[in-house]
């Protein structure tokens, strides 16, 4: 049995990407995958920090167990957010996966590398990279090493 199963709770996906047909495809890709997920959508970057933080209105959101993070973003962008984040001992063990459509996709690589993302994919997301990516996030989820708050 899962620690998911033994739980019985799906995994927290905080998506932070402000282009709805990246969205779109990104949230496609988790329901083929079949990974057992609520997903919360956000668009801005000022509204991520507040959402990972349970700040203002979002004080009664849940901690995500995984982060999908777009780097162009309005308000924060999502090198400021993932800063934030690998900075802080509570949040710094949230998996975050970067998805981007930068042109500087190289420079945003070594950059994301180095506050230590576990995983990182060029946008249009490619359907089949991003299900592996998924599958493997999805074991690591089920080893039990995102575990869950009772």
């Amino acid at each position: 049995m899962s620690v998911l199963e033994a739980v019985g709770r799906p995994m927290e996906v905080l998506l932070v990407e402000d282009s709805l047909v990246s969205a779109r495809i990104t949230i496609g890709a988790l329901r083929k995958g079949k990974v057992q997920h609520r997903m919360t959508w956000l668009t801005d970057g000022n509204d991520a920090l507040d959402f990972i933080y349970q700040r203002q209105r979002f004080c009664r959101a849940p901690r995500p167990d995984l982060i999908l993070l777009d780097l162009g973003l309005p308000g924060k962008d999502g090198r400021e957010i993932l800063a934030d984040i690998k900075a802080n001992d509570e949040l710094k063990e949230i998996p975050v996966v970067v998805l981007t459509g930068s042109q500087s996709s190289y420079e945003d690589f070594q950059e994301s590398e180095q506050l230590s993302v576990e995983g990182y994919m060029n946008k249009p997301v490619d359907l089949e990279k991003f299900l592996f990516l998924v599958k493997e996030l999805k074991q690591y989820w089920h080893a039990g090493v995102i575990l869950p708050t009772v």
